[in-house]
């Protein structure tokens, strides 16, 4: 990390940089880590999943024709950036990373450097006229062509449901037909893996200063609702067009029980009542 004051309370973003190996961490980050892992140690495998899901994600839209990313709650930069992945498949995809924390914003700013085509925003993704009405935003993206909607592992910190559903419908009510939504969320797993998560969670709630919100699959459905769910649907990270054609699901991998993900299209005959 940059020479600065040890942080006094950790933060999602430097707790999720850590669990993926990366550097953008401090002390009190990596013991909130190893208490998390404690309780549940398949936090990391979960993470890797996840990050695995962001990867195939951007492969896809990119070969489905879409060039614009809005990446909400993009948190640290690691390997793999959206940016990395679009533009390698796309020379000229353009993508806003959108996050509030100061030192994940001055990170991205620092990689970006000479890449005319990818911004950082800092900015709350709570407030979506103020993303919105961003000049980063603005500059950089046109809409009036298909945006993709990037929701990775951040809806969860949007405790109230109601709030998280309207957040969702003000991001998608501007995009042009043709654009999409993707998000992964945690879920709540079943039995044994159930209740280590929950103890996991209880561990977080009480270190980071986000809390988070578990929602179930119903829940996570009701964000796509008016969209067309893109194959496979809501399935668990790793299930979700997976890279090996021999995949098959293991029902006892206990990391893929605890997040769903999912890609939905705005349809190209519907506009306005998403």
């Amino acid at each position: 990390m940059p020479e600065s004051p040890e942080p006094a309370v950790a933060a999602a973003a430097r707790v999720y940089d850590y669990l993926l190996g990366g550097t953008h961490n401090y002390a009190v980050d990596r013991e909130v880590a190893a208490q998390m892992l404690r309780a549940f140690p398949m936090a990391a495998v979960g993470a890797r999943y996840n990050r695995e899901f962001l990867r195939r994600l951007v492969r896809y839209l990119t070969g489905a024709g879409v060039r614009q990313f809005l990446d909400l709650g993009s948190g640290i930069p690691t390997a793999g950036n959206v940016h990395q992945i679009a533009q390698a498949e796309a020379p000229g995809a353009r993508v806003v990373y959108v996050d509030y924390e100061p030192e994940a914003v001055q990170l991205g700013r620092e990689l970006l450097k000479g890449n005319d085509f990818a911004t950082t925003l800092q900015a709350d993704l709570r407030d979506p006229d103020s993303v919105y009405a961003a000049h980063e935003v603005r500059e950089l993206l046109d809409f009036s062509q298909p945006v993709a909607v990037l929701l990775i592992s951040v809806l969860h910190f949007v405790t109230d449901d109601t709030d998280a559903v309207d957040l969702v419908r003000r991001y998608l009510a501007p995009l042009p037909p043709g654009s999409y939504l993707a998000l992964s969320h945690l879920t709540q797993a079943g039995g044994r893996i159930g209740a280590l998560q929950e103890e996991s969670s209880r561990v977080y709630n009480k270190t980071v200063s986000e809390s988070l919100a578990i929602r179930d699959r119903a829940q996570i459905g009701a964000f796509f609702t008016g969209l067309d769910l893109v194959e496979p649907g809501l399935v668990p990270l790793p299930d979700w067009r997976p890279v090996d054609p021999g995949y098959v699901p293991d029902e006892e991998d206990a990391p893929r029980q605890v997040g769903l993900c999912a890609v939905g299209r705005i349809p190209l005959d519907k506009v306005s009542d998403i």
